[in-house]
């Protein structure tokens, strides 16, 4: 297998970030390259091409990260041509916003296994055996603080109201403790595990969804690139010491 060309460098860390077609995760990756990282942008949108041509990432892999085979098969494919993987960070997910009464099978299950499963897999595969051989590594999972709230939005009699729903919610409590538990195997390998818990962020996903961010501490919405800054101190030396945490970028939303 030919090598990419970025490879040659040794002194830029390479990392994979996921959902990284728009929205929260292309500013994340937008922060690692200006911070001097050689990215690669994983999505099953077609336009991730164009994203990464945009923006000055290394490479775009178009996938479905539900199919866990062809996930891992692509984390494994990153690591092999750039010869590393440094940084993982975990960002594609999907957003029911059903009420509990009209919650389907369908969406609970394609919810759960976008946010969590996938998530638990990109890891498995980033860790064994690349980041465990190395010594290093950086694994960065993007959360929610509907996993610590049970949803947020504003919530009508009906249980509904644009709320962001019971599996998104449940996926992203299981994505902090996710986290966590790997948190305590993978530090004695060099290797780091946190979350970023994003609140109400002007995106993709968010829009035309209400959240009463007039309550908030902070009271607006947040931007895709106050998120990246979580992130990049995540993945960056200062945080050598941090591991299973989970960082709220929310303006204090769980405070309201």
């Amino acid at each position: 297998m030919t090598a990419h060309p970025a490879s040659s460098d040794p002194s830029r860390r390479v990392a994979l970030i996921t959902g990284a077609a728009q929205g929260i995760g292309e500013a994340i990756a937008q922060r690692l390259i200006a911070d001097g990282d050689i990215a690669v942008l994983l999505d099953i949108a077609p336009t991730v091409e164009d994203t990464a041509a945009r923006i000055g990432a290394a490479d775009a892999v178009r996938v479905d990260i539900r199919d866990i085979p062809a996930l891992q098969a692509a984390v494994h494919d990153v690591a092999t041509r750039f010869g590393r993987l440094d940084v993982l960070v975990n960002c594609a997910g999907t957003c029911g916003r059903e009420s509990f009464e009209e919650l389907s099978p369908a969406t609970w299950q394609r919810d759960i296994d976008t946010n969590l499963t996938a998530m638990a897999f990109a890891c498995q595969a980033a860790v064994f055996p690349h980041m465990k051989e190395q010594g290093s590594g950086r694994l960065v999972n993007i959360a929610s603080v509907s996993g610590k709230v049970g949803g947020i939005g504003p919530v009508d009699s009906a249980g509904g109201g644009g709320r962001s729903g019971a599996a998104y919610a449940s996926a992203k409590a299981g994505a902090i403790n996710l986290t966590r538990w790997i948190a305590r195997q993978v530090g004695v390998w060099g290797i780091t595990a946190n979350a970023v818990a994003p609140g109400p962020i002007a995106s993709p996903m968010a829009a035309g969804a209400e959240y009463g961010v007039s309550r908030t501490p902070i009271p607006r919405m947040g931007e895709p690139s106050e998120v990246a800054g979580a992130v990049a101190y995540l993945v960056g030396p200062d945080s050598s010491y941090t591991t299973g945490t989970c960082l709220h970028v929310d303006g204090g939303y769980v405070l309201a």
